[in-house]
């Protein structure tokens, strides 16, 4: 959520801010219940004043054996003034925190500008995409070849986007979150976080899905308000939610392995075949929580982090700076990171680093302590470290052979009890 401060005091800054979203604020609109906002609050303090003034003068009648009736008369309607002013305030208030959730986040300066993934910006390419002298088959006919992919299976079992995947491609599958793990875990930092795959409102709202973005949610059905988590940023961001961190604790970084689950809402009729765009899919999510001053330096070592996983599958990809209309709802600054799909012949998104700047904490009410009393608000950051489902079906590709096997990449063949092809 952004500053109510700004919203108050800068509401122009703030849309010039988020111009390079494409968003506006209706600035007569917030300069109004901001205006409503002072009166009301003037008119309780106001209220509150007289009432405290009137106890005092009524204490000295008394002690002066004077009638104060008429005087606790007039103070009792202003009680009743006053707690219809406070009522009236706090349903304001409510409305305009309401609206505010509805914000996007601001863009850092560096962001650029751009309407969509057209105004994005190459920073670089890493790697040589493979030239094959045989016909390029894509990963749903590789997977179906093998026996090892499914979805007609998984169309039975529950619906259209969702996959089954059996024996070696299964343990392929197994082996590349392993080694995600391990390498966030033993060589970039991070504590390894088990979570819960339902999660509340409050966790939601905390990192920004709720309210705006419920339709892209599954919610459970029955007494408790349950929703299947999205991505295990919402959990493990929400680590922090309602707590005063010491500040020699931080960073915080953790690394999580969860299914993910989405409507997919809006997408219909996009990457209707195969892995691309499934309900139900596998993710290792990576999560910093820093102090403000080092974020933009986290997000770039984040970003390297997940590029590492990259490099060592030796698979080519394209690092990409959003601009400001393609990023998403809670972030300040993002890179995207691409992978080479040869039978696309493009790269295809595989993660998304984001710095959210204080935009989460204000929401969760998440801050550090900066000194004896001081707090200030903590910045997070999260980012895929990768989609599991997608770095299967770029190692399907571009590791692909003639006779239809694939050959099994170097830093995984461990994992796989040494086995170096799978058919």
């Amino acid at each position: 959520m952004i500053d109510p401060k700004l919203l108050r005091n800068n509401i122009d800054v703030v849309n010039a801010a988020l111009a390079k979203r494409g968003v506006q604020l209706d600035v007569a609109e917030w300069n109004a219940l901001e205006s409503h906002r002072k009166n009301i609050q003037q008119k309780t303090e106001n209220l509150q004043a007289e009432r405290n003034q009137g106890a005092k003068q009524v204490g000295q009648i008394k002690k002066s054996g004077g009638d104060a009736s008429e005087l606790m008369a007039r103070m009792q309607a202003v009680g009743e003034e006053m707690k219809a002013a406070e009522a009236e305030l706090a349903s304001l208030q409510q409305d305009i925190e309401q609206k505010a959730l509805n914000i996007p986040n601001l863009p850092h300066e560096s962001v650029p500008e751009g309407k969509d993934e057209s105004d994005n910006v190459e920073v670089l390419r890493w790697g040589t995409t493979r030239q094959f002298d045989f016909e390029i088959k894509d990963h749903t006919d590789i997977g179906e070849m093998m026996g090892g992919l499914e979805f007609e299976t998984a169309t039975k079992l529950t619906g259209s986007r969702f996959s089954v995947l059996k024996g070696p491609l299964a343990r392929l599958q197994r082996a590349v979150t392993q080694f995600m793990l391990d390498l966030h875990t033993t060589e970039h930092g991070y504590t390894e976080a088990y979570v819960p795959f339902l999660v509340n409102s409050d966790s939601l709202r905390g990192t920004g899905q709720l309210p705006k973005f419920e339709e892209d949610l599954f919610k459970l059905q029955g007494e408790k308000e349950f929703y299947l988590i999205p991505t295990a940023e919402v959990p493990v961001t929400n680590f922090v939610r309602d707590e005063i961190i010491d500040a020699d604790r931080l960073p915080l970084k953790y690394a999580a392995h969860t299914p993910c689950f989405r409507s997919e809402a809006g997408s219909y009729g996009r990457d209707t075949r195969g892995l691309i765009r499934q309900h139900q899919f596998e993710k290792v999510e990576m999560v910093q929580i820093v102090k403000p001053e080092h974020s933009f330096d986290a997000l770039e070592e984040l970003t390297a982090h997940a590029e590492r996983v990259l490099q060592l599958l030796e698979l080519p990809y394209r690092k990409i700076l959003l601009c400001g209309g393609d990023m998403g709802f809670g972030a300040t600054k993002t890179y995207d990171l691409e992978v080479w799909i040869p039978s696309q012949h493009t790269y295809r998104e595989i993660s998304s680093c984001s710095n959210m700047g204080d935009f989460q904490a204000r929401r969760m009410s998440a801050r550090y302590r900066s000194g004896e009393k001081k707090t200030e608000l903590v910045h997070t950051l999260n980012g895929s470290g990768l989609a599991v489902g997608r770095t299967l079906l770029a190692i399907m590709e571009n590791y692909q052979q003639a006779d239809g096997s694939i050959t099994v990449p170097k830093v995984l063949q461990p994992y796989m009890g040494g086995l170096q092809r799978i058919d």
